[in-house]
C-alpha cells in the first residue's frame, strides 16, 4: 500500500514539474518541448535499423556507420541528458526507439557465452583456432607465438609476417604445429598435415604482384579434410573524399569467388578483414560460410586497435561447420589482439 501510494505521488509531482507548472507564455508542455531531441532520437533508431539503405556512394558513409554500428548506441546517453534538461517527456519516450533497436541488433553481446556445450554435443569433434594480425612492427615474435600457442589452439593463423620475423614464429611454434603454409605475410601453422597448400589470388587490380595477402590449404583432422583460407584483406582510409574502402571491397569480392569455387564441404576462413561482420563490403565473404558459421563471440569480442578496441576486423567464419564461441586474447606486440574461436565439426 505504501508503495502504491508512493508511486502516485511521485507521478503526480513529476505531472506537475513537467506539466502544468511548466507552461511558459509559449503553451509548451512536456509533451510539446523537446522535439529536437526527439527527432535525433528517431535519426538513430532509423539509422541503425536501417543502415543497409544508407549509401555508401557518398563519402563512403554506408561503410563507416556499420564498422561502428555497436557504438551507435552511445548517442542515447546525451539525447537522454537533453530530455531531462527540457523536461521532455516526447523525447523521453522516443528514445524507447534506438533503445529497442539497439538491443535488438546486439543483445547477444549482453548474453553469457553459451550454446557451444549444445552445438558441440550434436557434432564429431571441437576444432580450436587462433586468428592473429601479428603486426610487421612486432619486437618480440617469438614471445607473440608461444602466447598464442598457449591457447591450445589446433591451427594458428598469422598475419603481417615478414622476412626477419618469420624464423622466429616458425621456430616457437614448431614443436607443436609442425605443418605450416606460408604465402607473402600470411601464414598458417597446424597439429595436422596440410595439403593443396596455394595462394589465394585476392590482389586488387590497382596492386603489384608483390602483393601477397592470401593462402589456402587443407587441414587433414581425424575427423576429415578441412579448407582453410586465411587472409588479409587491404586497409581502409577516411580520407578527403570519406571513408575509402574500395581496394578492400575488391578484395572480399575475389575471396568470396575463390570460397564459391571451395571444392570441400567443410571451410574455415581466418584473417583480418579490415571491416565488421555488419560492413556491407563483407558481403561476399558471408554469401560463402553459413549462418552458423559466423562468430558467436563472447560480447563483442572487439580486436582493433589494442590500447582502446572498437572493432571486431579478425574473424573465424566456416562453411559446413559451426562456430560455436569466439573471444579474444590477451595483448602481444601487435595493434591487434588475437582471437580464438571454437569449432563444431560435422561428420565427414
Amino acid at each position: 500500500m505504501r508503495i502504491r501510494v508512493g508511486l502516485w505521488w511521485a507521478l503526480r509531482a513529476l505531472r506537475r514539474r513537467w506539466g502544468g507548472e511548466a507552461r511558459g507564455g509559449a503553451g509548451r508542455t512536456a509533451w510539446t518541448r523537446g522535439r529536437v531531441p526527439a527527432a535525433l532520437a528517431v535519426l538513430t533508431a532509423g539509422a541503425a535499423a536501417f543502415h543497409s539503405l544508407v549509401p555508401g556512394a557518398v563519402l563512403g558513409l554506408g561503410s563507416l556507420l556499420e564498422s561502428f554500428l555497436p557504438w551507435l548506441g552511445l548517442a542515447v546517453l546525451p539525447l537522454l541528458a537533453a530530455a531531462l534538461v527540457r523536461r521532455s517527456a516526447l523525447a523521453l519516450v522516443a528514445l524507447a526507439l534506438p533503445s529497442a533497436v539497439w538491443l535488438a541488433l546486439f543483445h547477444d553481446a549482453l548474453l553469457p557465452p553459451g550454446g557451444e556445450d549444445a552445438a558441440g554435443a550434436a557434432r564429431t569433434a571441437l576444432l580450436t583456432a587462433v586468428q592473429h594480425n601479428a603486426s610487421d612492427e612486432n619486437r618480440d615474435p617469438a614471445a607473440t607465438a608461444r602466447a598464442l600457442a598457449a591457447a591450445g589452439p589446433d591451427i594458428v593463423a598469422l598475419q603481417e609476417l615478414t622476412p626477419a620475423a618469420l624464423p622466429a614464429y616458425g621456430e616457437a611454434l614448431a614443436r607443436e604445429y609442425p605443418h605450416r603454409a606460408v604465402a607473402g605475410t600470411v601464414g598458417l601453422w597446424s597439429r595436422h598435415p596440410l595439403t593443396g597448400t596455394r595462394p589465394l589470388d585476392i590482389r586488387p587490380a590497382d596492386l603489384g604482384p608483390d602483393w601477397n595477402r592470401g593462402v589456402r590449404t587443407a587441414v587433414r583432422t581425424p575427423h576429415g579434410d578441412i579448407a582453410v583460407h586465411v587472409v588479409h584483406l587491404p586497409s581502409v582510409r577516411v580520407r578527403a573524399t570519406g571513408f575509402d574502402t574500395e581496394w578492400r571491397d575488391e578484395s572480399a569480392a575475389l575471396l568470396g569467388e575463390e570460397l564459391r569455387a571451395e571444392e570441400l564441404p567443410r571451410v574455415i576462413v581466418l584473417g583480418d578483414f579490415n571491416g565488421t561482420l555488419d560492413d556491407r563490403g563483407l558481403d561476399p565473404v558471408l554469401s560463402g560460410v553459413d549462418s552458423t558459421g559466423r562468430e558467436a563471440a563472447d560480447g563483442f569480442s572487439f580486436s582493433w586497435p589494442t590500447a582502446f578496441p572498437v572493432a571486431r576486423i579478425d574473424h573465424v567464419m566456416a562453411r559446413g561447420a559451426a562456430v560455436t564461441r569466439l573471444w579474444t586474447l590477451s595483448a602481444t606486440g601487435s595493434d591487434h589482439l588475437p582471437v580464438a574461436a571454437r569449432i563444431a565439426l560435422p561428420a565427414a
